[in-house]
């Protein structure tokens, strides 16, 4: 398939179907291991798809949660290790500290022609920091679906697919490319698109700090102070940072493309966006390089891996969090979405 005048080869659901992936892994037991972030999504996903799937979880809020969602204890859902003793795939769903933090307890159940399988390339981009290298005689893949997995799981229920990447990191079975594909479609996937490890976690960690959330929240905080602080309410500085932007125009340029945008708004607006991008482009790029190198040399992650392994690391990002969450900016938000005519 072509992007932008790029050749690149991409999986369809049309060309390995369902049928297909079932018959891949008809064989396979699928442990997922955690059932946090994206445990859910794909797990619920591959069971609704008919795939043989258990849950590795410990037990407290996340164990009840899995229970609510119909997983049997005893059954299909059991202690980490336990679980990733009965499976044949391990889907190594924990975050990225938690990885770190379990992996010698999980490391023993993978023996030879297991399939131990990422949605992060982190753990093992960066094993020299983390410890987690894997035994030479099981496959080591990747599906990283693109959102998050409540975005998965939501897509999945209205029939449509989230796009996701795949890799291979390690292939000792000769099937490797296959386990890694049928997963793909079974988790729920729109199309696959090939990668590798190294640059699945390099665009994915520079996309969070970038323009996903990281970049997005600092320019429309930036926007909607200028607005307050030259005397626009806190409603109409929102609508035209925040409001008009998701639910008028990200819709429309989600499906017809920016270029589509640019041609079907006012003059006015054309004009303004077509001399002022420029600029921004100039002002954001340098950062984006200076993040994307901070990503490639390893400092981004040691950051992340000695923030997030602190015994206080939940009560401070909770802090943070609040503090995001009662910033007038967001507080505003908070209105605007009750006035919203669905609310109503």
């Amino acid at each position: 398939m072509n992007f932008g005048g790029v050749d690149e080869q991409v999986v369809t659901r049309e060309e390995f179907s369902l049928e297909k992936a079932r018959e891949v892994l008809k064989d396979e037991t699928i442990a997922v291991i955690g059932y946090g972030v994206q445990g859910p999504g794909q797990s619920l996903n591959l069971r609704d798809n008919g795939f043989n799937v258990i849950i590795g979880q410990r037990k407290g809020k996340t164990w009840d949660k899995a229970v609510a969602d119909g997983w049997i204890p005893g059954k299909t859902l059991f202690e980490i290790e336990e679980a990733a003793a009965k499976g044949t795939i391990i889907q190594y769903l924990l975050s990225d500290a938690a990885q770190i933090e379990v992996w010698s307890r999980l490391k023993p159940h993978l023996t030879a022609g297991k399939a131990l399988y990422f949605s992060h390339g982190f753990g093992i981009t960066y094993k020299e920091r983390t410890g987690i290298i894997p035994p030479a005689d099981v496959d080591v893949i990747l599906v990283a679906p693109k959102g998050s997995g409540t975005s998965l799981r939501r897509m999945f229920l209205e029939g449509r697919g989230l796009n996701s990447s795949f890799a291979v990191f390690q292939n000792v079975t000769g099937k490797a490319r296959e386990r890694a594909i049928a997963l793909g479609i079974g988790v729920g996937s729109g199309y696959l698109f090939e990668t590798d490890f190294k640059r699945e976690v390099y665009s994915d960690l520079t996309g969070e700090r970038g323009t996903l959330m990281g970049a997005i929240q600092g320019l429309l905080l930036a926007q909607y102070e200028v607005l307050r602080e030259n005397g626009h309410s806190p409603s109409e500085a929102f609508n035209e940072t925040v409001e008009e932007l998701t639910q008028s125009l990200m819709p429309l340029f989600a499906e017809n493309g920016m270029d589509w945008m640019y041609a079907n708004c006012s003059t006015t607006a054309q004009r303004g966006a077509l001399d002022w991008m420029g600029p921004f482009h100039d002002a954001a790029k340098p950062v984006f390089e200076k993040l994307y190198k901070e990503v490639a040399c390893g400092n981004e992650a040691q950051r992340s891996i000695d923030t997030n392994s602190k015994p206080d690391y939940r009560e401070k990002l909770d802090a943070e969090l609040k503090q995001l969450r009662d910033s007038e900016m967001w507080r505003s938000g908070a209105s605007v979405r009750k006035l919203r005519p669905e609310n109503n």
